[in-house]
């Protein structure tokens, strides 16, 4: 039997019937079209699927969709505005920090929560902070030079 749920996605209110045994990875893709966010391993080992919950990095799919019920989702989809990447996602892209973009999304969503706590974090935490996002192509010092980039900015938006 379906559940009505209201919930904020990157800024937009929506109201769905959703299945109680289905996921917020699920939701996202296929309810509300935002493929951003991958499905990896599906048991929340790889961080592929990871959005922010009230401002939490989140695993998306071992989260139920009815947990989400009143609260507001951020996806990858949400970091650009109006069509500019965010100076993460550019970070990203001008220290090659993408290679097959599988993790990208998880490993943005995990950072944008990181650096919204701490404007400045150190090496050791911003590798912390990723040990939950696997990529299998880098070996993450890329991705760790491209959120130092942003990190030792003055400028508070990411």
């Amino acid at each position: 039997m379906k559940k009505l749920i209201s919930l904020n996605v990157n800024g937009i209110a929506h109201e769905l019937a959703v299945e109680p045994r289905r996921t917020l990875l699920e939701l996202l893709r296929e309810d509300l079209g935002l493929t951003g966010t991958k499905k990896g391993c599906g048991i929340g080992d790889c961080g592929a699927c990871t959005v922010l919950v009230d401002g939490v990095a989140t695993f998306s799919c071992l989260t139920l969709a009815i947990q989400v019920n009143g609260c507001s989702v951020e996806t990858v989809e949400g970091l650009t505005k109006d069509g500019k990447l965010s100076r993460l996602q550019q970070a990203f892209v001008d220290h090659g920090a993408i290679q097959c973009g599988y993790c990208t999304p998880g490993m943005l969503m995990t950072t944008t929560e990181l650096l919204r706590r701490n404007q400045h974090p150190k090496e050791q935490e911003i590798r912390k902070a990723i040990s939950g996002n696997l990529c299998r192509c880098t070996g993450y010092q890329k991705i760790v030079e491209a959120i130092q980039e942003v990190a030792r900015s003055e400028n508070e938006e990411i």
